[in-house]
C-alpha cells in the first residue's frame, strides 16, 4: 500500500506549487518505503511477501503463475522451511489477492514436504476464492478436494456462506443437498450450519422452509431455534422471535441466556428499553440469569443513544447480581466512563480490575485521552501494547491519534503514522480509514494528498462513499486539478458506491 501511496504522491508533489513541495517533503520520506538505518528483521512470511509483490510495481496484476515462478526460482524461498503455519500465514496475508493466494499453494504443493496441503490451507483457498466471487475456480477447487477426501464440514460452511453473502441462495441449499457427494453427513449439525447461513443472511422464512422439508428425517435441537431467534431479530420480526421461544418450549427445550439475550438486542435497537428491562426480571425469573454478554449489549446500545450514566448504572445492576463481567465487559465500561468524562475512573479499570486486556482495550484507553488532548498519554499507551506484546495495535488504535495531528495541524506527524502502521504493523487502511483521511486531507487544504489516496483506495478496490467524491470532487475543481475531476466523476459513474446520497 505504501508503495503505490509514495509513487502517487511523488507525482503529484512534482506537480504543485515550490512552496507546497517543499513544506511536504518530510511527508513524502515519512511513507518512503527505502530501507531505515537500523531496520527490524523481516519475518519469513514478509520475505516471502516480499518476494511476490515488492517486485510487481506499480498496479499490474500478478497471475498465480508468476507468482508460482517467483517462489520457486528465488533462493530464499527455496531454504525456507515451509510449515503448515506459515503456509497459512501466507495465505491469510493474500486473503484479498486470489491470484496470489493460489500462486502460494500451487509453490507449496510442489514443496516435498507439502504434497498435501493442511485441511485449514485448503479451507482458507475455498474462502479467499468465495470473497472474490470467482465461483468457477471456486467450485474446480472443490472438485479437487472432493477427490483428495479433504472436503470439511468447515469447508461446506465457508462455501455457504459466501454464496449466501453473494445473494446465491439456491447454490448454497445445493451444497447442502451434495453433502452426501462429499462423504458427509446430513444431520443436526449440518442441518443448522445451512439454516444458519440462510438466517445471517436475513433469507429467515427460506431457512423455515428448509427446516420444515428436513425436520421429518433430522430432528432439530436447541441450538436450531436459537439460530431463528437471531434470524427473526436481525429482521426486526420481534414478535416472530417470541412465538420460537414457545415453540422451543414445545419441543422441550428450555430458552436459554443466548435466547433472551438476542431478543433484548432486537429491543435495544428499538429503544424500547422497558422491554429490555422487563426481559432481564424475566430471565431472572426463569432461572436463566443475565450473563456478562447481556449486560454488555444493553450499555453499548445506551452508549450509542449518548445515555452513558443510564449505562453505568446497568453496569452497576451487573455487579449487585453477582455476574462477572469478561474483558468485552470491561472494554464497554471503560469506553462508558470515558465518554461519561469520568477518566480517572476509567483508569482504575483498566489498570486494577480488568479481568484481561486485548487491542479493543487499549483502543478505547486511546480514544479517551486524545478525546481529552492527553495526546502524550495516548502515544505512551501504544509504546506500552507494543512492548508488552500482549496484543497488536489495529487501524481504530491509530484513528484517534491521527485525528488528534489533524486537529492541531500536524500533517508530518500523519505522515509518520501511517509509515508507522503499514511499515511497522503491516497494517493495510480500510474504508473508513481512507474515507477519514481523504475528508481530513481536504479540510487542511490538501486535496492533492486526498486525491493520492482516493486513487490508491480505487485501486484497492474499495469502493468509496458517495459524500466522499463529492467533497474530493469540490476540492479538485478548486485547485483546477482537471485530470483528477474526470477520474472522480468516471468513478461515480462507474463504481458501485457505498452510502448513495438519496
Amino acid at each position: 500500500m505504501s508503495r503505490l501511496i509514495q509513487n502517487r504522491v511523488r507525482n503529484t508533489f512534482s506537480r504543485l506549487k515550490p512552496s507546497i513541495a517543499l513544506s511536504s517533503s518530510t511527508l513524502t520520506n515519512n511513507l518512503s518505503t527505502s530501507p531505515e538505518p537500523s531496520p527490524e528483521p523481516l519475518d519469513e512470511s514478509s520475505e516471502i511477501w516480499n518476494v511476490i509483490i515488492g517486485r510487481a510495481g506499480g498496479d499490474r496484476v500478478v497471475s498465480e503463475d508468476e507468482v508460482f515462478h517467483r517462489l520457486s526460482n528465488d533462493p530464499f524461498c527455496n531454504r525456507v522451511n515451509l510449515s503448515d503455519t506459515l503456509l497459512n500465514k501466507l495465505l491469510h496475508r493474500f486473503r484479498d489477492d486470489w491470484r496470489s493466494a493460489l500462486g502460494v499453494l500451487k509453490w507449496a504443493e510442489s514443496r516435498k514436504a507439502h504434497k498435501n496441503h493442511s485441511a485449514e490451507a485448503y479451507d482458507t483457498a475455498v474462502d479467499i476464492l468465495g470473497k472474490a466471487k470467482k465461483w468457477d475456480r471456486m467450485k474446480a477447487f472443490v472438485e479437487k478436494m472432493k477427490v483428495d477426501n479433504t472436503v470439511t464440514l468447515n469447508t461446506v460452511a465457508k462455501i455457504m456462506r459466501r454464496f449466501a453473502g453473494a445473494g446465491e441462495w439456491e447454490e448454497a441449499v445445493n451444497v447442502f443437498d451434495r453433502l452426501n457427494e462429499f462423504g458427509l453427513e446430513k444431520n443436526t449439525e449440518s442441518m443448522n450450519l445451512l439454516l444458519d447461513t440462510l438466517c445471517k443472511e436475513k433469507r429467515v422464512e427460506r431457512a423455515r422452509s428448509v427446516l420444515l422439508e428436513l425436520k421429518a428425517h433430522i430432528k432439530p435441537d436447541a441450538h436450531t431455534f436459537n439460530i431463528f431467534i437471531n434470524g427473526w431479530c436481525k429482521t426486526n420480526r420481534v414478535e416472530e422471535a417470541l412465538w420460537t421461544i414457545q415453540e422451543m418450549r414445545g419441543y422441550g427445550f428450555r430458552p436459554c441466556v443466548i435466547s433472551y439475550t438476542t431478543i433484548i438486542k432486537c429491543y435495544c435497537l428499538k429503544s424500547d428499553f422497558i422491554k429490555v428491562y422487563e426481559m432481564l426480571s424475566e430471565m431472572e425469573a426463569n432461572d436463566s440469569p443475565p450473563n456478562s454478554v447481556t449486560y454488555t449489549t444493553i450499555m453499548s446500545c445506551l452508549n450509542a443513544q449518548k445515555e452513558f450514566e443510564e449505562s453505568l448504572r446497568v453496569a452497576a445492576r451487573m455487579k449487585r447480581s453477582g455476574c462477572e463481567g469478561d474483558t468485552l465487559f470491561y472494554n464497554c465500561l471503560i469506553h462508558t466512563l470515558a465518554r461519561a468524562g469520568r477518566l480517572e475512573e476509567a483508569e482504575r479499570v483498566f489498570r486494577d480490575e480488568m479481568p484481561s486486556v486485548n487491542t479493543s482495550t487499549y483502543n478505547s484507553m486511546i480514544a479517551m485521552y486524545c478525546h481529552h488532548d492527553e495526546e502524550e498519554k495516548a502515544v505512551e499507551l501504544l509504546r506500552e501494547m507494543e512492548s508488552l506484546k500482549v496484543c497488536e495495535p489495529d487501524v481504530h488504535t491509530y484513528h484517534p491519534l491521527l485525528r488528534s495531528c489533524f486537529k492541531r495541524g500536524d500533517v508530518v506527524e500523519v505522515g509518520r503514522l501511517l509509515k508507522e502502521m503499514v511499515t511497522k504493523h503491516h497494517l493495510s487502511l480500510d474504508e473508513s480509514t481512507y474515507t477519514f483521511l481523504i475528508q481530513r486531507f481536504c479540510r487542511a487544504d490538501m486535496c492533492e494528498w486526498a486525491y493520492c489516496l482516493f486513487e490508491e483506495m480505487i485501486s484497492q478496490d474499495i469502493a468509496p462513499r458517495h459524500r466522499t467524491c463529492l467533497l474530493l470532487l469540490d476540492e479538485v475543481r478548486k485547485k483546477s486539478m482537471h485530470e483528477a475531476v474526470e477520474r472522480i466523476e468516471h468513478v461515480m459513474r462507474t463504481v458501485k458506491l457505498t452510502a448513495p446520497v438519496k
